[in-house]
């Protein structure tokens, strides 16, 4: 297991989910019980959290932050099988250091199971289509401008909290910890697996006809296979992908 790519992983998911849930928190207690003004602070500082922690961690571990893209990356060759535990580990963990983080920023308590109900059918579509976008996103804008794909994934995050009914969680990590906190961004923990199902059938979906439409990427190539870039082969990101 390669070390600094699994603390990248941890770290910027955890930063993550302090943005999501720290902004959450802030944005409901300034909007005087506007909901709408709320929603559009958590959308912005989520979209624009996304851009700079891709960024940051992108050269590192490839910034991933989400399980689906993780097991899309195994998939399709481009991370190895043998790092993806590690990988989904990191992310799961650093989901949930996040929520402890926002938490103690604004003195909430560290774990409260949420009664925020988000079930119904729409809902569920909403994940599936969240995370089917996320994932051609990604595999479209990494094939033609590697470099866009942080802007184009914030951006896409970014309208689609509008757009779904379910805010766009599209990232298990995500819907998990966001169990643990009964604040503005929460979600009932019932309502988690229904969610995570959601998430990875969307993500498999555009893995799937992206594996048509635009089959033998160059970058296809299996972690071991890349080129070195003035890293230690410890070091290598497992791929050029970012989620």
């Amino acid at each position: 297991m390669r070390v600094r790519p699994m603390v990248a992983e941890a770290i910027g998911t955890a930063l993550l989910l302090a943005a999501v849930v720290g902004s959450g928190i802030m944005g409901e207690r300034l909007a005087g019980g506007n909901v709408a003004i709320a929603l559009l602070a958590n959308t912005l500082a989520t979209g624009a959290a996304l851009v700079t922690l891709i960024l940051t961690f992108g050269p590192i571990s490839g910034a991933h932050f989400n399980p689906a893209v993780t097991l899309v990356e195994g998939w399709r060759g481009a991370t190895a099988w043998r790092h993806v535990p590690g990988y989904l580990l990191a992310q799961f963990g650093g989901a949930v250091a996040g929520v402890v983080c926002a938490h103690l920023m604004f003195g909430e308590p560290l774990f409260t199971a949420s009664r925020h109900v988000r079930s119904g059918g729409g809902q569920l579509f909403s994940e599936f289509i969240a995370t089917f976008g996320l994932v051609a996103v990604i595999r479209g804008c990494g094939r033609s401008r590697p470099s866009a794909v942080p802007f184009a994934v914030g951006a896409y995050i970014t309208g689609a909290y509008w757009f779904t009914a379910s805010t766009s969680f599209a990232n298990p990590a995500v819907t998990m910890a966001r169990s643990l906190t009964d604040t503005f961004a929460g979600i009932r923990p019932a309502d988690v697996p229904g969610f995570i199902a959601a998430q990875l059938a969307g993500a498999i979906a555009a893995a799937a006809l992206f594996a048509w439409l635009a089959p033998g990427l160059p970058l296809d190539l299996p972690d071991e296979d890349l080129p070195d870039v003035d890293l230690p082969d410890d070091d290598l990101p497992d791929s050029e992908q970012v989620a």
